[in-house]
């Protein structure tokens, strides 16, 4: 077969991984099949293999909701927001008093969870509109200093004793609101064993047919949930991106002054851009947090180290792309953060290196007589460790190699609409620019 027909029979797999749908399905596809495979190794059942699936899954559906979250004010509009876990705080924090229990400690409001859902948004959005205001006056450096302190403010203040009876302290919020898929399935939302609904019925036995635990059914439901939440954000910012809204904050992303000159009320552009995506960090901090397999508020959870994961996973993806951002997400949340403890996992129980050196001297002296063995149990132990220095080679080599990250070079139209095709009517001709005498 010549180059040409080789080619050619190539173009429409091209052309369909050209499109963001295809692009994440199969990032999705591929880490699904990576983990899956990382269970096989380790022997894990049906139950297990679902189970660490869909925890790699959930991870990255969360990151990918805050990353969009964050692209939205660092990616259009340039803000540079180091304040992101506070934000998420706000979410988790005022949802969790809204709709957990009055009979609890800490005590909440009883209120609906939508109710709740919406105040945790609402509550971020207005710290956010609030810190924006003064803020967003300054330059990025300083903007970036006052929003790293607000989180931290903001993490201090839920941590202190004089608002334990309110935040729960030190020791967190342990009162949080019932999961919405356990009041679907569950008759006692508070007790995983009670009697099912009708709909917990059909879904339990369909999981039980392939041996899946009930704990891991609800948690594989709640992983739905955000998925679909992931894909409502995602569809929402895109529109707002194409929108003439979402190319004014690209153009203050480039030159604020320029887009001034254009009668542009910059300011007010950048105050909303920067509420947004506090509301959708909250969001992503109630659907973390406060519900679901992994929910637990505590003030150590939002320390600015989240922050940091998720503008790496930002990088990664590159900003100012939606797409970028949830394959940024999801490659950093499987491939960098839940992959290195798995394959750690695998190591030890197919060889043994049960060595284990105090430190890299000892680890290195014996590869001189050529035992490799506490080399490996010293990485093996410490991979925590060498997990963030993996995140820092890798922007490292993403700033020389790639400092638009995956997909955030590409190109734009400015446009609203196509100029690919000639749409005046009977084959007129555009204005010749002045070649008649006027």
């Amino acid at each position: 077969m010549s180059e040409s027909a080789t080619r050619d029979s190539l173009e429409p797999l091209r052309k369909l991984f050209a499109r963001d749908a295809a692009k994440v399905t199969a990032m999705f596809l591929g880490i699904w099949a990576l983990f899956y495979a990382f269970g096989l190794a380790l022997g894990y059942g049906n139950n297990g293999l679902l189970a660490l699936v869909r925890r790699v899954t959930f991870l990255s559906a969360v990151y990918g909701i805050v990353v969009l979250a964050l692209n939205i004010q660092w990616g259009y509009a340039g803000l540079f927001n180091i304040g992101v876990a506070g934000f998420m705080a706000v979410g988790a924090y005022t949802a969790a008093m809204l709709s957990s229990a009055p009979s609890g400690m800490p005590p909440g409001l009883g209120l609906p969870l939508p109710v709740g859902i919406l105040g945790g948004m609402l509550a971020a959005t207005v710290v956010g509109l609030v810190a924006a205001l003064p803020a967003l006056r300054l330059k990025a450096d300083y903007l970036a200093i006052v929003t790293v302190a607000l989180s931290e403010i903001i993490r201090i203040v839920y941590n202190t004793p004089a608002f334990a009876d309110i935040t729960g302290g030190a020791s967190g919020f342990d009162n949080l609101p019932t999961s919405p898929v356990n009041t679907l399935l569950l008759r006692d939302p508070t007790s995983t064993i009670s009697e099912p609904t009708a709909v917990g019925s059909v879904v339990f036995s369909l999981f039980e047919q392939f041996g899946i635990q009930r704990f891991t059914a609800i948690n594989t439901v709640y992983t739905v949930g955000v998925l679909v939440a992931l894909l409502v954000v995602y569809l929402i910012l895109e529109r707002t991106g194409k929108s003439p809204y979402g190319r004014v904050l690209k153009a203050i992303r480039e030159d604020e002054t320029a887009a001034q000159s254009l009668g542009k009320d910059t300011q007010n552009f950048k105050v909303r851009a920067f509420a947004l995506g506090c509301g959708l960090m909250g969001l992503a901090g109630i659907l973390w947090f406060a519900m679901g397999p992994r929910a637990s508020i505590t003030p150590t959870a939002f320390r600015p180290n989240i922050t940091f994961y998720i503008f790496i996973a930002l990088i990664i993806g590159g900003a100012g792309s939606n797409t970028g951002s949830v394959l940024g997400g999801a490659l950093f949340a499987s491939l960098l953060f839940e992959a290195p403890p798995v394959v750690r996992n695998i190591i030890t129980d197919a060889f043994d290196v049960s060595a284990d050196p105090a430190n890299l001297v000892e680890a290195l002296a014996p590869i001189v007589s050529g035992n490799l063995a506490p080399l490996a149990g010293f990485l093996l132990n410490n991979i925590d460790t060498l997990r963030f220095m993996g995140m820092g080679l890798l922007l490292v080599v993403l700033v020389q190699r790639r400092p638009d990250g995956l997909l955030g070079a590409r190109k734009e139209t400015a446009a609203g609409v196509s100029l690919a095709a000639d749409t005046r009517p009977g084959g007129q001709s555009a204005a010749n620019g002045g070649d008649d005498d006027e």
